[in-house]
């Protein structure tokens, strides 16, 4: 069933738009909404909105109350649609002091699957700089804490281990961007017990399914995709180009649906995590976690599609 944008939002208005698993369920008055689709993290159970939000340059915004209040509005419509993971890290400028100021304003800290980064040379600073992420963004503790780019990755994960044992952190991961390192990205998911990865993964940037991805599978760790849209370069490449006719057949209405969905319909895609601006976009955004996900078949299909434009 293909579910339009204008449905999504008619329906997350009535119902909240519960986590469970893709498809439809009854309301009391015998209507159907639908239902986002959710995945699981293998290490628990526990089931997160396939569709999560970024903070990369979207959130550093430094002290304008104009641009606060706009990302607040942002951050309440990824909410109010069922999302629920957002990431950030200490690298993002002010991105951590702005999420932790609409958190407070949305009183949504409750809601929040809280998911940062260790981001220093110093081995030794793990703590401290989860500490200090923590009072930016006004949280008792972190979901999940991943070593941004394997930067001193040894120290800190040994740290973030004995963290999580001792109750301060629920899941470890380790991250990578742009396609980069995945040699030892891939020897460090052999050996170390994580929770999660993030890494990056599009309709073009596919180099993560040769291995990284069918590792995750194995291994059974959590996969966070970043840089779904290419920074907004498939934005500015694809925009202007026509869906194609079979769109519907994979529940697509937008692009941003089209490479959402793509992602999302990867067995072992655990949540994306595009950035905007924007509220209109964020609601694309969150109606592709509703209705049809593409098969193995209509995926290839929808790589082709892009590669003849």
């Amino acid at each position: 069933m293909h579910v339009t944008r204008r449905q999504f939002l008619l329906a997350a208005g009535l119902a909240g738009l519960a986590v469970q698993a893709p498809g439809v369920f009854a309301n009391p008055r015998g209507a159907s909404t639908p239902v986002p689709v959710s995945r699981a993290i293998p290490s628990t159970g526990e089931r997160l909105p396939a569709v999560g939000m970024g903070t990369w340059i979207t959130f550093n915004v430094g002290n304008d109350p104009y641009l606060i209040e706009q990302r607040t509005n942002v951050l309440k419509t990824f909410f109010d649609l069922g999302g629920s993971v957002v990431d950030c890290s200490p690298m993002y400028g002010s991105s951590a002091e702005v999420l932790g100021q609409a958190l407070d304003a949305l009183k949504a800290r409750d809601r929040v699957f809280a998911a940062t980064k260790i981001w220093t040379g110093d081995e030794s600073a793990t703590r401290s700089e989860a500490d200090s992420s923590r009072r930016r963004w006004g949280v008792e503790r972190f979901d999940l804490l991943q070593v941004h780019n394997l930067l001193g990755w040894r120290g800190h994960l040994e740290t973030l281990k004995a963290m999580k044992a001792a109750g301060e952190v629920r899941y470890v991961g380790i991250t990578t961007s742009h396609g980069r390192r995945h040699s030892e990205f891939e020897q460090i998911m052999e050996t170390q017990p994580l929770d999660f990865v993030q890494l990056t993964y599009n309709v073009l940037d596919r180099e993560a399914e040769a291995r990284l991805l069918p590792l995750a599978q194995e291994r059974g760790i959590a996969v966070m995709v970043n840089r779904p849209f290419q920074g907004g370069a498939l934005f500015r490449r694809f925009q202007s180009e026509p869906l194609p006719a079979w769109a519907g057949d994979v529940g697509v209405s937008t692009w941003a649906e089209y490479f959402l969905k793509f992602i999302i319909s990867h067995p072992a895609v655990t949540c994306a995590i595009p950035a905007t601006t924007r509220v209109e976009h964020m609601q694309e955004n969150m109606a592709a976690m509703v209705g049809e996900l593409p098969d193995e078949r209509q995926r290839q299909r929808m790589v082709d599609y892009v590669r003849s434009l």
